[in-house]
């Protein structure tokens, strides 16, 4: 099982890390096998996996089904669960309380977005508890009505510096590395080079500690929207479609399933279903 010393090790070293997206054990399969660096159950698939327009509708007993899933199939990887809207914004103890869950569900660790008062006595309050942090800021897609929709984050200096300030307290609060999601890729370079711990970039240039995107985006398997910063690896939608409309024809035509795919009596047995009568 990899560990937060792995990610601060490969920042140390100057070797990007690598993270994606998981949401069901076949997927998190694949990337434990690839011995992927990170994975994140991301709340993200209240979209991806459940359909709903963004992220907010999506609850931490939903988001626990998922990670369980997830950690089923990725016994060998670092598993980070995201905790969901309102999930941890009422109280601390209320936050600390659901992030055990995600730990006891099979998560190695949390994420959380923002860094007001309230987020850094959540982070210090896991971290003494044994429940590593990742923060998460620049583009916070849990804030995205204050912020007003989608917004590259980290345009002018004075922001760069805020976003900055809030990294450097999310670091002193204990997390173990930070997501930046959406802004320059030159603001998040110098975000980066003034932090001890590894930056996260997703739309953020190259210049982070390390990358992490939706694996469903970067599969061309959901076909929604596309987002900028994703190159498509394959396009796993039209394999799909491609196949279903292959196997609808095949079963019409009846040339599915063949013999070769179907189970067969010995002739003994068959010999007494001749003439449409079975004979005992």
């Amino acid at each position: 099982m990899k560990s937060i010393n792995a990610f601060q090790r490969l920042k140390d070293n100057n070797e990007k890390i690598a993270m994606l997206t998981a949401y069901d054990y076949s997927t998190a399969q694949v990337l434990d096998k690839a011995e992927i660096d990170g994975i994140l159950v991301g709340d993200s698939l209240a979209m991806v996996a459940l359909g709903y327009k963004d992220t907010y509708n999506i609850s931490i007993d939903e988001m626990l089904i998922f990670v369980k899933a997830v950690s089923r199939g990725a016994s060998n990887s670092f598993i980070i669960g995201d905790m969901p809207f309102m999930s941890y914004n009422i109280s601390v103890e209320q936050g600390l309380e659901n992030a055990g869950k995600m730990i006891k569900a099979g998560a190695s660790a949390i994420k959380l977005e923002g860094c007001n008062a309230h987020i850094l006595s959540l982070v210090k309050r896991c971290t003494e508890s044994g429940i590593p942090v990742l923060g998460h800021l620049g583009f916070t897609p849990q804030l995205m009505n204050t912020i007003g929709g989608y917004k590259i984050q980290g345009k002018t200096s004075d922001k760069i510096e805020q976003i900055l300030e809030s990294a450097k307290k999310l670091e002193e609060a204990g997390c173990f590395a930070i997501v930046l999601e959406l802004m320059p890729a030159e603001s998040a370079k110098y975000i980066t080079e003034n932090l001890k711990i590894p930056t996260i970039g997703i739309g953020a240039g190259k210049d982070c500690s390390g990358q992490i995107v939706v694996t469903d985006d970067i599969l061309g398997k959901f076909t929604d929207f596309t987002p900028k910063f994703v190159k498509k690896y394959a396009n796993l939608h039209d394999i799909v479609s491609n196949s279903v409309e292959a196997y609808k024809r095949e079963v019409k035509e009846e040339v599915f399933p063949s013999e070769k795919e179907s189970f067969w009596l010995d002739e003994k047995e068959r010999g007494k279903l001749e003439g449409g009568k079975l004979k005992v």
